[in-house]
């Protein structure tokens, strides 16, 4: 078990053109494989990754449809990913995408593929009013909150608004998690700003490292205006002895690219001193897994 880690942050460009699902999956081989020949162990994807496979769907289908489109290609996806991260010897989250229940519902699911050919999945815990919307996007909440062993790490995954509910943050303090995990799509930059301010509260919070991509535009389609705004960020315990600011690595947000989208490699994560920092208690005033159990609420 090695004492620091490096992470490959891809906000893909979801307005590149796709032909077809195996122009995708070469497009996306390629990104992993660059981001393991510039020494990444772990490649992390934003949210809706496969929005990308609008820019080849039927031209009359319907908004209403797309998520249930999206949701046939899943299984060929998650495939994709898991050959591909086996054959670069690289983790690779595999965004998000969404994944049948049955009934025509779905949930919004991400993949982590392990080199070893292991997948680990964690669904959406809090949804957008969009993703709730049963005329629309049809989707449920998770109801099961995943911890996954990789390389002797305890890590998480929290999917975009997951990330900004404080209940479920206190639910992760005694979890002693190494890194968390936020793959995000969001419109705008409020969006944006949301995601990752909350991102690095959580690596305060629970002393971890935090690892945030966002997905940058998409396909255009007849009669919609759709965009998004994303970046890179890779945070950490905002402690004298990572740095005082707690930026590990940090991209300015974009709601265009000319090309696949910004990938930020951030190197030499340390996680082994924030592991040791957290049980030990380092910190300058960290109080450990602290709970509010004990407060009393008064109105006057």
């Amino acid at each position: 078990m090695s004492e620091t880690v490096t992470l490959a942050l891809w906000a893909r460009n979801l307005a590149e053109p796709m032909e077809d699902f195996e122009a995708w999956a070469a497009a996306t081989a390629r990104g992993i494989s660059k981001a393991k020949a510039d020494g990444a162990e772990m490649a992390v994807l934003p949210e809706y990754m496969t929005a990308q496979f609008l820019s080849f769907a039927p031209d009359d289908l319907a908004p209403a449809k797309e998520i249930a489109w999206l949701a046939e290609w899943s299984g060929r996806a998650r495939e994709a990913i898991r050959k591909i991260a086996r054959e670069a010897g690289i983790a690779v989250l595999a965004g998000t995408m969404p994944w049948p229940q049955g009934r025509g519902h779905f949930t919004n699911r991400a993949h982590l593929c392990l080199p070893d050919g292991r997948v680990f999945h964690q669904d959406k815990l809090a949804l957008t009013p969009n993703e709730r919307n049963a005329e629309r996007w049809l989707l449920r909440p998770g109801e099961i909150l995943t911890v996954m062993n990789w390389n002797g790490w305890r890590v998480a995954t929290l999917i975009c608004l997951d990330v900004e509910m404080p209940a479920l943050s206190a639910k992760l303090a005694p979890l002693d998690l190494d890194l968390i995990l936020v793959p995000s799509m969001t419109e705008r930059l409020s969006g944006s700003s949301r995601v990752f301010g909350c991102a690095k509260a959580r690596a305060v919070e629970l002393m971890c490292a935090v690892a945030a991509t966002g997905a940058i535009g998409m396909p255009p389609r007849d009669g919609q205006d759709r965009g998004n705004t994303g970046r890179n960020a890779v945070y950490l315990p905002c402690e004298p002895a990572f740095g005082d600011t707690g930026i590990a690595a940090e991209t300015p947000p974009r709601d265009a690219a000319n090309d696949a989208g910004p990938m930020t490699i951030c190197r030499d994560v340390p996680l082994a001193r924030i592991r040791e920092c957290r049980r030990k208690r380092g910190g300058e005033v960290w109080p450990g897994a602290w709970t509010a159990d004990h407060i009393v609420v008064a109105e006057e």
